[in-house]
């Protein structure tokens, strides 16, 4: 292979692995954006990793009925910048979430904006990446 052919193939391989991928979900898809409710519950289970990490609530509705509350965080990389790890969270902690519903209803979905530990009074804000 020549010279030329090696630079060019390394050029191409560093612009292919350099960038960050655009590619990305729409949370305005899946989310009601322009709407936040809050709940308060225990959670499950407390799942890190990529794309986006997720923590599972068990929490009431607003007719008092409890169900399983799938709630997307940011990942790991984002959550790590700010001081979050996988043992952040603990199974039988007891949260106050805020965030974005799942536009349906019946998924009881959250995108999270705003977490609250009141035992300790751990707390992060913000929106996804």
């Amino acid at each position: 292979m020549s010279y030329r052919s090696r630079l060019i193939l390394s050029i191409a391989a560093l612009a292919l692995a350099g960038g960050k991928a655009l590619a990305h979900h729409s949370f305005a898809a899946t989310y009601l954006q322009d709407q936040e409710i809050t709940i308060e519950g225990t959670v499950l289970q407390f799942q890190f990793r990529n794309p986006h990490s997720f923590i599972h609530v068990q929490a009431p509705d607003e007719n008092g009925e409890m169900h399983r509350w799938a709630v997307e965080w940011s990942s790991p990389a984002t959550l790590s910048g700010r001081g979050v790890d996988r043992s952040t969270l603990r199974p039988g902690d007891v949260v106050q979430v805020t965030g974005e519903p799942g536009r349906d209803p019946n998924d009881h979905r959250l995108n999270l904006t705003r977490i609250y530990r009141p035992a300790d009074g751990f707390e992060y804000a913000g929106r996804n990446d």
